[in-house]
This record gives structure tokens, C-alpha cells and sequence, in this order.
């Protein structure tokens, strides 16, 4: 709408610096009419637009046009045959500051007016020729062709010139580098020719405006080196270094504080670690493997010996076997197990000297400090084994193999000997290890729950036989047991093993239910349960419990103390042994002669009996010297159900008949108690009636009698009871009046009392009060009197007299300044003394005018 009612009107006016662009539809051909002027349209034209700006390119600005229109040397704008602007097309071209101007029909802003780039110091823009051209300084450049703007400066846009990027320029500091590398073939700013790929390093302190051709890859900072610290360095590539050295690839050196304070790797160079410095102390030393020769080469498959106290950088390739060591420092009861790998000469304890071939072992003892050469090796470190005379150690010569214990002595392991560990059947050592009392734990049979301990294997094992004990070693070697009686320690050789005993035990007796070393001698007792068969076939369970204990005449005979371990298991072949002996007299007798006479059956089949025909007092065997002194019967049941129920009948029949006789012979009893009890009773209630016979006599005389006094006495009784009265009430009066007269005496010496309590109470009070202020008044005073001491002793005498002196003299003064001869100055209500005041007016002054007081 606007763009019609635009192009219907005929008239336009174009203020100054404005234009628009008129079609000639006639010819086609559009032209440009600027302002300030007032435009008529013609009939076969029409105004494209409405009046625009003209574009205004300030200074320092720009602006890019699109098919601008050629001009001619003049700069006039050359038109065609038809009168139309001749274009540039597909061209563009920059303008700058200028007098405002319109754009042609054809041309267009490619860019708007912009600010032409300022290039800051240390700053560049890298430039790209976009075409062939020739620059202003006559330099031809070749589309493709890079170059670099350095600032500071402002740089002007070409239209065959395009900007890729702005460089900004590096600052290399103290102990930096720059790492650069060429993109092309070209020349770094020192004239030096780099190659496409080169690295090359620049360390000038400052800012570095790279090359066209150059690119920052890295900037390298120094690595510090102290005197603890060295650099690990490998050549990449065969170049010669800061130094002037050739460095060849692959080549490892360290560059430390002697070379350079701070070392900035070289591009070729490539930074392996940082190696720390090795010190030594006094008290130690270090082994190096392929150490470094003199040449500077490594010294493979040798090694080096280095004591303290030093300090050094390992070069590359060195390694330490197992670091820094300490020097070995023997006491007296410390040695050392050396051993040669190569051959070598040595000096022994001494001062001889001794050849080493190589595998050769010798020890050396303390006290001394160690270092051991490149061709030793330190085996092991012995320490003496201080050993009492209950402690041992069992040891084995490496190279004959025997094995030998050591015991009660201080011993230190030769180079030729080693600790050897016995080992024990697994029951054996748990027996030892259970750690349970043989005597107080007998008749424990729970297993403990604590973590077993572990045994030092090497120790010579040793077992305490508690007293009235024995314990057999059997040693495998000599093929011969011994057996130590207790209280005594048994300690085991290197072939001796403990005979342990496998007992019966429980109730009835179990096989292999006690595991034991230690056989006690007793005296002791065992329970066992048997079954039995009578006669008469009544089957009967007993719980017997026997006493036993070995006889050993002498311990010291090793065949008789043998015999007491010939039976393995001599709790269950006893018990079997007796067993048999009951079952066999008791199979012929009957249930009720064995209910009546059990102990005597049982003890003689047990015991037996002598020629005497007396009963013996213990049972012998004659194999291990188990005596059995006494047979106790504590239960007996039947095992047969219809004996056990037969047994119960007669007890139950046997019971029921006792009862019966007991219930007859109690009802006998009760009926002569009943026939004894009613005869007593009727003889008493025939003297009771004649009892009762007799009071009642008695009592109608005495109802006579009473009738008789009954009526003499009532007139008696009633004038004898008026007096009683009056008698009564009289004293109760006197009582009353008594007690009234005694409270009030009490009442009135209480009050008194109250009252003199309270006046004492009052005059102790105030007595107290009183005396508190008078000590307070008094305290008063005297701390005003210290505090006036304090302060005229503080302030002094002069001060005192000068103070004092101070106001008469300034008064003095003042009435001398005014001329007066006298003056007299009062409050109004304080009375004064004028007696002397006639003197005054009389011409009698006194020479000199006292200080008045304060007051005044």
C-alpha cells in the first residue's frame, strides 16, 4: 500500500544527503536523483523507493560495496549508451572516509560502515592473498600467499585480502621457552632456515610474535634443579645439545646443578623422571647393579659397593638391589651366614687371608659392624638362643643330617645348621595343646572352643607329668620306651614320640572315648553298667563303681613300671574282667537269693577267697598292676519287662497285706478306745446329776437369801447412793476449781516467759546491731584516716602549704589590682565579727591580709 500510493505520487522532495532511484519505464534504465532538490515524476517514471541517507563513512571507518560502479580516472561514474551506471559485477570494493554518497542502481552493501581494526602492540594479523595483485609497495602476491600485519597500527581492508586470524604475540618469562614449529619451509627471526615440521625452542626473555609460517606448539617451563634432585634426560633423535655434545637417539644422561640451575628440556630431549639423590649415612650402604664405568657406559651383570657416608645421583641405567641397607651392627650374642658368589679373597676374624670360591659358606660373629662386598651375599642373620634348663631347640646339621637337641644353654645356630621342626601325630599335638589339667579335666569331655594354639615346631617339646602320674616315651631310633614318673618335666629327643592311651569311658563303658598321655596311678574310680541273668532267668541291669589304683613297687625298675602301660586300654579290660566274674556267679542263683544277698555275691565273685576261706580284700592283675580295692552297688533294675512287672506285684501284694494288718489292727485299737471312752462317760454323767443336784439346793438358799436383803437393803442403797453423789460432786467441783487455778498459772508463767525470751532476744539483737555499727563506723574512720594519711603522705607538705597559701595570695593580688585596701565577702547568713572592722576605717591597716578559710 505504501509502496503504491508512493510510486502514485508526483512530487518528491529529497533533503540534503538523501537520494532516491527513479525508473525510466520507457528505456528501462533507472537513475539516481539526489537532494537537496524537489522532484517532479514524470508520467513514464516511478520512484523505486523514498528518499534514503546517503551512506556516511566517518574517519576510521569502512564500508565493503557489492557491484560497485566504474569510474573513470576523474572518479566519475561512467555510464553506458543508455545512460545507465556501468557495474563491476561480482566485485566488490572498500571504501573509506568520504563525502556522503548514494548507491548507484545495481549496488549493494556487502558490509555495513564499520571501525577499521586497530592492530595492538604485540599483536598481529595473519593475512591471505585471495587473488593475484600487486601491493602498494610494489610486491606482488600470489593468491594462496600468507603474510603477517604487525601492530602497532590500523590496518586497512583489501578486497583481494582476507584476515585468517589474530596472532597473539607469547611473553616468555624467567626460565620459560617457547616451543615453536614450521608449517612451511621459511625463516625463523633469527635468519636460521626451518624446515616443514622443524621444532625448534626460543628462550629470549620477552614477548615473541610468531612468524607466518610459525606455530606455538607448547610453552616449556624449566624444570628447577636443587643439590637433591637431578633430571633423567633421553635423546629422541641424534642433535647436539646446549653444551656442544652430540647426543645420540636413545641416549640416557642426567643434568644436575653442576650443569644448570634450571634446565629447559630441548625439543629432542625428552624428560624420563626426576631423580632424587641417594645419601648415605654413616650406618649405611647401598649395592649398585650395573653400575656406570668410567667411560660412561654401563657395566652389565656387575655390581658396586657404596658406604656411607656419601650422596649421589644413580645414573641411568644403575638400579639398587633392595635399596638403601643398613650397615649390620653384631652384638656379641649376633652373627651373619655369608655366602660367596664369586670368587674372591677375604680376611677372616684373624686378619688371615682366605680365598672364596663360589657357594662357599662361613659365619661371622659379633661384636662388629658389616658391610658385605660386591661378591657376598648375607644369607641369614642367627641370633644366640637363650634357653633355660626346661627349654631346648631342636637343630640339624645341613650337611649330615642329623638332628640333635639342644638344651638349658645359650646356643647360636652355626653356618652349618638350621632349626628343625619336629612333628607330632595330629592327636598329639592336639592333646598338647588343649592345654587341660590331666588330674582337675579327667572328667572333661567337651572339646574346647577357643582357637587352638599354634607350637613353635623348633622348640624341644616338653609335657609336665603331674604328681602320682606316669607318662611312657618311646624313642624310634634305639628302639626302647622309657617311663617318667611325676611331678617331673619330659622333654622329647628328636626320635622320641609320647605313647598316648586310648581308654574306655561313659557310663556303660565306651572304647576310645578318653585320649590321654599322661596314666594316672590312681587311687580313682570308674562307673560301669552290666546286665545280668539269674537261675531263674530274671535279667537285671547293675551300676557298679569299682576303686582302683597301680601298685609299683619300684618306679626305678623299668620293667616293672613298664607293665603298667602292657594294657592299652586297662579301664575297659577291668571292667569286662568283672563283668565276666558277676555274670558268672550270678547265672547260677536265684532273683530272691540275689535281692537278699547282692553285695556278698557280687564282692565274692569279684575278690574271691583265700585258703582261709575269707573273703579277699582286692582283685590283682598281674599284667599292668591294676589293683581293685572295693565293688560299690549303686542301682539294680530288671531289664525284663515281666520281671520288672512281677517285682512290682509282690512289692504292691507286700504293701497291701501290710497295710491290711496295719488297718485291722488300728480298728481293733479304736473300738477298746470307743468301749473305755462310753463307760468313763456314763460314770460322769451320774456325778454330774448328783453335782447338779446339789447346786440346786444351794441355789434356792441363796434365792431366799436374797429376797430377805433384797428388801432391807434397797432404802439403804438409795440414801447411801444420794451421799455418795453429793460427795462426788463436791470434790469435782474442787478438782475443777484446782485445775482452773493451775492452767491459768501455767498460761500466765509461759507468757512471762514469752515475754522475757522476746525482750532478751531483742536486746541481744540490738546489742549485736549496735556493736556491728560501731565496728563499722569505727572501720570507717579509720580507712578515711589511712586514706587522708595515704593522700597528704602522696601529695607531700610543700604541695599542702602551697594549696593552702593559693587563694589568700590570688585574692591578695586581685584586691591590689583593684586598689582596694580591704574587702570582706560573706554569704548573708553567717554572723561576723566587726569589733576589729573600726580599726580599718580608722587608717589602721594591717600590713598584710591573712588567707581567709575555705568557709569564708
Amino acid at each position: 500500500m505504501a509502496s503504491r500510493r508512493m510510486a502514485e505520487e508526483s512530487i518528491y522532495r529529497i533533503p540534503p544527503y538523501h537520494y532516491i532511484h527513479v525508473l525510466d519505464q520507457n528505456t528501462n534504465v533507472a537513475r539516481v536523483e539526489i537532494g537537496p532538490k524537489t522532484y517532479i515524476r514524470q508520467d513514464n517514471e516511478r520512484v523505486l523507493f523514498p528518499p534514503e541517507k546517503m551512506i556516511v563513512v566517518p574517519p576510521r571507518h569502512y564500508c565493503i560495496i557489492q557491484n560497485p560502479v566504474v569510474r573513470d580516472d576523474d572518479l566519475k561514474v561512467v555510464f553506458d549508451e543508455l545512460g545507465q551506471a556501468k557495474l563491476r559485477h561480482a566485485d566488490q570494493e572498500v571504501r573509506l572516509a568520504q563525502d556522503p554518497f548514494p548507491l548507484h542502481p545495481g549496488e549493494e552493501v556487502r558490509q555495513t560502515v564499520s571501525p577499521l581494526q586497530i592492530v595492538l602492540p604485540n599483536t598481529a594479523l595473519r593475512l591471505q592473498a585471495l587473488l593475484d595483485f600487486e601491493s602498494e609497495s610494489g610486491e606482488k602476491r600470489v593468491a594462496g600467499d600468507e603474510w603477517i600485519f604487525e601492530g602497532p597500527g590500523t590496518y586497512i581492508p583489501q578486497k583481494e585480502v582476507e584476515v585468517v586470524e589474530t596472532i597473539q604475540a607469547t611473553v616468555i618469562r624467567h626460565n620459560q621457552a617457547i616451543r615453536l614449529r614450521a608449517r612451511k619451509e621459511t625463516r625463523d627471526r633469527e635468519g636460521t632456515k626451518r624446515f616443514t615440521g622443524e621444532e625448534w625452542l626460543v628462550k629470549k626473555v620477552g614477548a615473541y610474535l610468531p612468524g607466518v609460517y610459525e606455530e606455538v606448539v607448547d610453552i616449556v617451563d624449566a624444570i628447577v634443579l636443587t643439590e637433591k634432585n637431578a633430571l633423567h634426560i633421553r635423546a629422541s633423535r641424534t642433535f647436539k645439545d646446549d653444551n656442544g655434545i652430540v647426543r645420540k637417539t636413545g641416549e640416557e644422561w642426567l643434568v644436575t646443578m653442576k650443569d644448570t640451575e634450571a634446565h629447559i628440556p630441548n625439543v629432542y630431549e625428552e624428560v624420563v623422571g626426576i631423580i632424587d639423590i641417594t645419601t648415605l649415612n654413616s650406618r649405611q650402604y647401598c649395592v649398585i647393579l650395573d653400575p656406570v664405568g668410567p667411560n660412561g657406559k654401563p657395566q652389565l651383570g656387575q655390581k658396586k659397593v657404596v658406604k656411607g657416608e656419601k650422596s649421589f645421583f644413580l645414573q641411568p641405567g644403575e638400579l639398587l638391589e633392595s635399596g638403601i641397607q643398613d650397615v649390620y651392627i653384631l652384638s656379641e650374642e649376633e652373627g651373619l651366614v655369608l655366602k660367596a658368589n664369586e670368587a674372591f679373597k677375604d680376611v677372616d676374624e684373624n686378619g688371615k687371608e682366605v680365598e672364596r670360591r663360589p657357594g662357599d659358606r662361613w659365619m661371622i660373629r659379633g661384636p662388629l659392624d658389616y658391610v658385605p662386598p660386591a661378591e657376598v651375599e648375607v644369607l641369614l642373620k642367627r641370633q644366640a638362643i637363650p634357653l633355660d634348663e626346661n627349654e631346648g631347640i631342636y637343630v640339624r646339621d645341613i650337611k649330615s643330617g642329623k638332628v640333635r637337641a639342644v638344651i638349658g644353654e645359650t646356643y647360636m645356630l652355626t653356618q652349618d645348621e638350621e632349626l628343625w621342626e619336629k612333628v607330632l601325630p595330629g592327636n598329639v599335638e592336639a592333646l598338647l595343646m588343649a592345654g587341660k589339667d590331666p588330674l582337675a579335666d579327667r572328667s572333661d569331655r567337651s572339646r574346647g572352643t577357643e582357637e587352638p594354639k599354634v607350637r613353635d615346631k623348633t622348640r624341644v617339646v616338653s609335657y609336665r607329668v603331674p604328681h602320682n602320674a606316669a607318662v611312657q616315651v618311646y624313642d624310634y631310633r634305639e628302639k626302647k620306651s622309657r617311663v617318667v614318673f611325676g611331678p617331673e618335666m619330659v622333654m622329647l629327643g628328636p626320635d622320641e614320640q609320647f605313647t598316648v592311651l586310648s581308654l574306655s569311658g561313659d557310663t556303660p563303658k565306651r572304647s576310645n572315648v578318653i585320649k590321654t598321655i599322661c596314666l594316672l596311678l590312681g587311687p580313682d574310680f570308674c562307673t560301669d553298667i552290666i546286665n545280668i541273668e539269674t537261675a531263674d532267668h530274671a535279667r537285671l541291669q547293675l551300676k557298679l563303681s569299682y576303686n582302683w589304683h597301680f601298685e609299683v613297687k619300684d618306679q626305678k625298675d623299668e620293667a616293672d613300671a613298664a607293665k603298667i602301660f602292657s594294657v592299652p586300654d586297662f579301664v575297659g579290660d577291668a571292667c569286662k574282667a568283672i563283668a565276666s566274674r558277676i555274670r558268672g556267679a550270678v547265672a547260677s542263683v536265684n532273683f530272691d537269693d540275689f535281692h537278699k544277698n547282692s553285695n556278698r555275691i557280687i564282692c565274692s565273685a569279684v575278690f574271691g577267697f583265700d585258703d582261709n576261706m575269707k573273703l579277699r580284700s582286692s582283685f590283682r592283675f598281674v599284667q599292668n598292676s591294676l589293683v581293685i580295692t572295693s565293688v560299690d552297688i549303686q542301682t539294680v533294675e530288671p531289664v525284663d519287662q515281666r520281671t520288672r512287672d512281677s517285682l512290682q506285684k509282690s512289692v504292691q501284694l507286700a504293701i497291701e497285706i501290710t497295710t491290711n494288718s496295719q488297718e485291722a489292727a488300728a480298728r481293733h485299737e479304736a473300738e477298746r478306745l470307743e468301749q473305755e471312752a462310753r463307760g468313763r462317760l456314763e460314770r460322769q454323767k451320774i456325778s454330774d446329776q448328783a453335782e447338779a443336784e446339789r447346786a440346786r439346793k444351794e441355789l434356792l438358799e441363796l434365792e431366799a437369801l436374797s429376797t430377805a436383803v433384797e428388801s432391807t437393803g434397797a432404802a439403804k442403797a438409795e440414801a447411801q447412793s444420794k451421799a455418795e453423789a453429793a460427795r462426788i460432786e463436791g470434790e469435782g467441783a474442787v478438782q475443777q476449781a484446782k485445775l482452773k487455778a493451775e492452767a491459768l498459772e501455767i498460761e500466765t508463767n509461759a507468757e512471762l516467759m514469752r515475754l522475757s525470751k522476746a525482750r532478751e532476744h531483742e536486746l541481744g539483737f540490738l546489742s549485736a546491731k549496735n556493736k556491728l555499727e560501731t565496728e563499722k563506723v569505727k572501720e570507717l574512720a579509720e580507712i578515711e584516716v589511712k586514706k587522708f594519711h595515704e593522700m597528704v603522705a602522696s601529695i607531700g607538705s610543700n604541695t599542702l602549704r602551697d594549696i593552702a597559701m593559693a587563694g589568700p595570695e590570688l585574692q591578695v593580688k586581685l584586691l591590689k589590682g583593684l586598689g582596694l585596701q580591704s574587702t570582706l565577702i560573706t554569704d548573708g547568713s553567717t554572723p561576723i565579727n566587726l569589733f576589729s572592722t573600726a580599726h580599718g576605717l580608722l587608717g589602721m591597716v594591717p600590713k598584710s591580709i591573712e588567707p581567709k578559710s575555705d568557709d569564708e
